[in-house]
């Protein structure tokens, strides 16, 4: 089985994390899908998986297959799966105003990005209300909330100074030994 992506990508780093938890037999393959000219993905995004004849091109089906092919379950409540869905719509909005700010449009002046930064600070005041997990007890929602809150301080996207329950599942999850292993490099 093979993982494609990079190690800044929250969504691979979460995808690292449940191939690390399975037992499974799997490889990383870094791509960079922006120098890359034949990425092997329709979606010209990371992550993408092989395994055999299977080709999963978004992380959501990945995480799934990896937990179902290794006897665990994936996300059977559906709150965890609305708070899993949130931290994806925050992760969306601050990779899109991320690589638009990189490309040197000036995202405080246009009214689409505006929204997306508003759009930001609604679901952080949102995934900050649910309950913590206890420590060592992590399922995927958590996770893929961790690598959100991760990943925005990492890239400097936005602040959790006002979100003290984010604060305290980073904090949670820093004593998760496959987050601290998928950290992204300094």
């Amino acid at each position: 089985m093979k993982l494609f992506g990079s190690f800044t990508s929250p969504y691979v780093r979460h995808c690292r994390i449940a191939l690390m938890q399975s037992g499974l037999d799997w490889e990383m393959v870094e791509l960079d899908i922006h120098t890359s000219k034949d990425p092997g993905t329709p979606t010209l995004r990371v992550p993408f998986l092989e395994d055999g004849a299977l080709k999963l091109t978004d992380s959501t089906p990945i995480v799934k297959y990896v937990r179902e092919k290794s006897g665990d379950v994936f996300i059977p409540d559906a709150a965890d799966l609305d708070r899993y869905c949130l931290a994806n719509t925050l992760l969306d909005a601050a990779i899109n105003l991320f690589l638009l700010e990189r490309s040197g449009l000036d995202i405080n002046t246009n009214v689409y990005t505006r929204r997306q930064q508003q759009r930001i600070e609604l679901v952080l005041k949102e995934l900050d209300s649910a309950p913590l997990p206890k420590s060592g007890q992590l399922g995927d929602a958590d996770y893929r909330v961790a690598v959100g809150v991760a990943w925005g301080q990492f890239r400097n996207r936005f602040s959790i100074d006002a979100h003290p329950n984010l604060q305290q599942l980073l904090q949670i999850a820093g004593d998760d030994a496959t987050f601290v292993a998928t950290a992204p490099p300094a």
